[in-house]
């Protein structure tokens, strides 16, 4: 692998992000009838028997609906723990009592408990500590045996039959736990589909709609309770349907974490303890960096690391980091400070060559300092040296970023460049295939029309050039003392050489006039070209020799259109596998999603030995094997970017709009990243956009703010609290502005010997990300289904491991879950849902390929999104857009009158309902009839409607595109159109098309996964 043999494989020859295609049996559980005595505690114990945070509800009326079996609860979050109940209970009692026992109920199915996260504010009013979700008040009659009741809370009411409003969310001390109440309601369509966090109700008697679902399994799950059966008392109340499926609203809700998590811990990071849990990545909030770095640059998958080997192996749960390393912090945020100490350089440890950075300690009256990492000690050079004061801190800490913070700069010195020669500022070169496929598209009249204001983005003494390709390589003379710009022509391609010595690489300020004259030029000289033949790698090679020749780094942004098989390059030429499409989603898909040759590869690494970046921007009508080509913009840290069937009046603003985020984005070139960690532990593994030549050095031709890398830490040897873990990343790079640069980042976390510390200082946003990394970087050494099994029996280990060592003995089949990972078995169905990972016949190879490219270098603020889309309600009675806020990603939530939005990072979808009012399609569309607008060619909202609601609507669109940092096309549906089968696919919480497990599916899945590992 060190050499960058060609795959998606992890270390350096991992391939990047992929693809994209579009535009272009149980029912409604009635409450659970058993409950504890608050005098004797479950089963008429004494009160410290009692396993959980116990509390009292409102008795509900005695006409409440019968009990059900496997009904599942969703617990209470974030409440601290209660005097004299157990810490690490994770079983959620049942309601108040009636005044006689209740039998024993059988392996009903619940979430675990919340754990206490260190060093986080108070949660919003739930329990922290118990994570098992409460039923509903009690009817004051005893209840019948009940076997494998799947508890969620608040169970909706039956057969038309409302009970009076139950005191949720009231805290009542000492003995309150609030049930989990689903998503809240976002005052959507009335009946028909619920609202969020609305059960779902129907007439007396009715049952609710039949949802495929895993068979019903013997035993405890899935034996739905009979009246009259014998062993069974008969029932006092009337009898009614008996359930088919849970209610999906019960189950742990991906929006609810979401809104809690903004509501208990926006505002003020404070990165000043060692282990803090941060906040989740759909928060907004501030970060304060006082030595730790921002969780914008670097988010571990845990914070409290297990002190022994054995138990971090035990659990299953991945240490891994996920660094964007180059991310631009916030608003309101400080920026990175850098340091320049001179002639002297950054100050290293003389053992690990670690930098000099908070974790230093400086002892010996400050003439020496001992490094965390390694334990040496390394004399303080006499430019560099303070006295302490009478705490052993430096007199100029606070005047130092490298003492104080966790993320920042040096300015490096000679000995850090190339041939100790400081480098030049990086170019930027354009690199236009105009051969006929272009020409016709209008692509190559698009840009010609547009880069003179794109290349304004760039600083002005940023320089830039052009080479245009097809069978023949052509240079571009635009030395602005000439009369007008220059072509050379190298017809020769299989011999490539860089024929202008001077002018080829301007000043983008001093070129401007020659840029212009140069873009009305190249349109009418290839206008009538006939020409299909366009030899990618003769360009890029020439490209990485203009750079060579310029002794600089730069950036090549490549515009290709056609499946390369020219004859001038034999190795570049690439056969057409189309016909293999059908392999994809069977054991053999690897025949497509491999590489079919290494000229791609090894020019990639020829290029990242010149410090050149390579982003490709594809526009093809066919196939183009972007598994194959797309390795050059892998292994150079560049990135792959599909139009397929491209048409410039449709998809030109798409096109120029993502332009202008790439090149005002910041980057960083040439550059050599290392991770160096404290003793126990070590980096094994990366996954992302890179190239490594050795064991240590990641090297990256370029980086932006939208790259992320994974790394995967080892577990070596034991380790003390007292020495935590340690970990310091320094990356090399030269700067836009043509500095060289060393960009440190500092993370300390916790250790722990308890299991249950390792549980609630998780984070499982990035355990997804890191997950999904490393199941697509071995998709193609792997077989699909091997991909699943491994990726369920991992999570299933996970949560196994926790029902066993971390939660109080319950009954045998409860499905406990620990409340930073409650959204596991969600996410983990979203991911093997997700094209990137699990994508079939129905994509193309090439699609499949560019999403697993894309996806590998996902920051964990973008796969968040990807994995599970945001749908936003926009129009419909109660809605306004003067906060939207997302709903459950299910069909469930969407009702004929309503109009919604979904997006996933990679496309908007804007739903419409049949029975929109015609005043918002006017205010929108500029006609009040759904059916004459033309969907298929919009893909922006009209911008000569000036409606209060079609500029609102206009802006968030603006906004999520600016978040994602993407120009996504915007794509119309239409109730009941055929395009309405496309966005189905997103709605990750329902069944999909091609029978993918709905969430409540795959749920119980897992939960019989989980009571295999148990019983074994």
């Amino acid at each position: 692998m060190m050499n960058g043999a060609a795959s998606y494989g992890q270390s350096q020859q991992m391939p990047g992000p992929g693809i994209g295609y579009p535009p272009g049996g149980m029912s409604q559980p009635p409450p659970m009838q058993n409950g504890f005595d608050p005098k004797h505690g479950m089963g008429g114990g004494p009160p410290n028997q009692i396993n959980s945070n116990q509390n009292q509800y409102q008795p509900q009326p005695p006409h409440a609906p019968p009990p059900m079996q496997n009904q599942m609860s969703n617990g209470p979050l974030g409440q601290p723990p209660q005097p004299s109940y157990n810490q690490f209970n994770n079983q959620y009692p049942p309601p108040a009592q009636p005044p006689r026992p209740t039998p024993p109920m059988q392996n009903p199915m619940s979430n675990g408990p919340t754990l206490p996260m260190v060093g986080q504010p108070p949660q919003p009013p739930y329990n922290q500590v118990n994570n098992q979700y409460p039923p509903p008040g009690q009817p004051p009659r005893p209840t019948p045996p009940m076997q494998n009741q799947m508890s969620n809370g608040p169970t909706p009411p039956m057969g038309g039959q409302p009970p009076p409003p139950q005191p949720y969310n009231q805290f009542q001390p000492p003995q309150q736990i609030n049930a989990y109440q689903g998503q809240p309601q976002f005052n959507g369509p009335p009946p028909g589909p619920p609202r969020p966090g609305q059960p779902m109700m129907g007439p007396p008697g009715q049952q609710q709609p039949q949802y495929p679902s895993y068979p019903q399994q013997p035993g405890p799950v899935g034996q739905p309770p009979q009246s009259g059966m014998p062993g069974q008392p008969a029932y006092a109340q009337p009898t009614q349907q008996q359930p088919k499926r849970l209610d999906p609203d019960q189950m742990p809700s991906a929006i609810q974490v979401m809104q809690e998590d903004q509501q208990a811990r926006g505002g003020l990071f404070v990165t000043n303890t060692k282990g803090l849990l941060p906040p989740l990545v759909t928060t907004k909030f501030q970060v304060d960096d006082q030595g730790n770095s921002s969780p914008r640059f670097i988010r571990s998958t845990m914070y409290n690391v297990p002190a022994l080997p054995d138990m971090l192996k035990q659990t299953a749960i991945p240490f891994a980091l996920i660094v964007n390393p180059f991310e631009s912090p916030a608003k309101d945020e400080q920026p990175i400070a850098c340091v320049d100490l001179g002639s002297i350089g950054p100050v290293r440890c003389i053992r690990c060559k670690a930098y000099m950075s908070p974790l230093m300690q400086f002892i010996d009256g400050g003439r020496r300092f001992q490094c965390l990492l390694c334990k040496a000690t390394t004399e303080v050079p006499a430019e560099y040296f303070q006295h302490l004061d009478h705490t052993g801190q430096r007199l100029d800490k606070y005047e130092r970023p490298e003492l104080l913070r966790g993320s920042y700069e040096f300015v490096a010195t000679a000995e850090y460049c190339r041939n100790n020669v400081l480098p030049k500022e990086p170019a930027y070169i354009f690199v236009i295939d105009v051969s006929y496929n272009n020409v016709k598209s209008g692509l190559v009249n698009l840009l010609c029309a547009h880069i003179k204001s794109l290349v304004e983005a760039l600083p002005s003494h940023t320089p830039v050039g052009f080479i245009t390709y097809n069978s023949k390589v052509h240079f571009y003379n635009i030395d602005p003392t000439l009369a007008q710009p220059q072509m050379v022509i190298v017809p020769d391609v299989a011999d490539m050489f860089m024929p202008i010595l001077t002018g080829f690489l301007v000043p983008r300020a001093e070129a401007a006039s020659s840029i212009e004259v140069l873009m009305e030029q190249i349109p009418a000289m290839f206008g009538d070209t006939k020409e299909t033949d366009a030899v990618l790698g003769s360009a890029i090679v020439a490209g990485t020799e203009a750079l060579k020749a310029s002794d600089r780094a730069g950036k090549l942004l490549t515009f290709h259109s056609s499946l390369p098989v020219s004859d001038s390059i034999p190795n570049a030429k690439l056969k057409n596998r189309e016909a293999d499409r059908k392999l994809l989603g069977t054991d053999k898909e690897k025949v497509v999603l491999t590489p079919q040759s290494t000229y791609y590869n090894n020019l990639g690494q020829e290029c990242v030995a010149a410090g050149v970046s390579v982003d490709l921007y594809l526009f093809n009508n066919s196939y183009i094997d972007v598994a194959t080509i797309g390795q050059v913009a892998r292994i150079t840290g560049g990135s792959v970017n599909k139009y397929t069937y491209f048409q410039a009046d449709i998809d030109g603003p798409r096109v120029i709009g993502e332009l202008q985020y790439h090149l005002s984005r910041p980057v960083a070139f040439d550059c050599v990243m290392r991770v160096r960690t404290s003793t126990g532990v070590r980096p094994v593994d990366f996954y992302g956009h890179y190239y490594m030549s050795n064991t240590t050095d990641v090297e990256l031709a370029a980086c932006d703010s939208q790259k992320s890398i994974a790394i995967e830490i080892k577990h070596d040897d034991k380790l003390t609290d007292e020495d935590g873990v340690y970990i310091q990343i320094a990356l090399l790079y030269t700067s836009i502005f043509g500095q060289r640069k060393l960009r440190i980042h500092n993370i300390a976390l916790s250790t722990c010997t308890q299991m249950a510390d390792l549980y609630r200082n998780c984070e499982l946003d990035t355990i997804i990300n890191f997950l999904a990394k490393q199941g697509i970087s071995k998709s193609v050494d792997s077989t699909p289904a091997a991909l699943k099994d491994s990726v369920i029996n991992r999570c299933s280990q996970m949560l196994a491991t926790y029902r066993k060592h971390c939660a109080n003995p319950s009954m045998p089949g409860q499905l406990i879950l620990p409340e930073c990972l409650k959204l596991l078995p969600l996410y983990a169905n979203c991911v093997l849902r997700s094209d990137a990972v699990a994508g079939t016949a129905e994509l193309t190879p090439d699609d499949r390929s560019w999403l697993m490219y894309m996806c590998m270098t996902m920051g964990v603020n973008v796969s968040v999104h990807y994995f599970y889309p945001k749908l936003i309600p926009i129009a419909g009675p109660g809605i306004t857009l003067d906060n939207p806020t997302p709903v459950r990603c299910s069909r469930d939530k969407m009702s004929d009158e309503y109009a919604f939005l979904l997006e996933n990072g990679v496309y908007i979808f804007m739903w419409v309902g049949s029975a929109v009012s015609g005043e918002w399609l006017q205010n929108i569309f500029g006609s009040s009839n759904l059916a004459q607008i033309n969907v298929e060619v919009i893909t922006e909202l009209p911008d000569h409607v000036n409606s209060d609601e079609s500029l609102r609507l206009r802006a968030l669109i603006r906004s999520i595109r600016t978040e994602r940092q993407r120009h996504m096309r915007l794509t119309i549906v239409r109730q009941r159109d055929k395009m309405e089968a496309v966005m189905n696919k997103f709605l990750i919480e329902d069944r999909g098309s091609e029978g993918q497990p709905s969430y409540v599916d795959f749920l119980c899945h897992m939960h019989k996964e989980i009571r295999a590992l148990l019983n074994q």
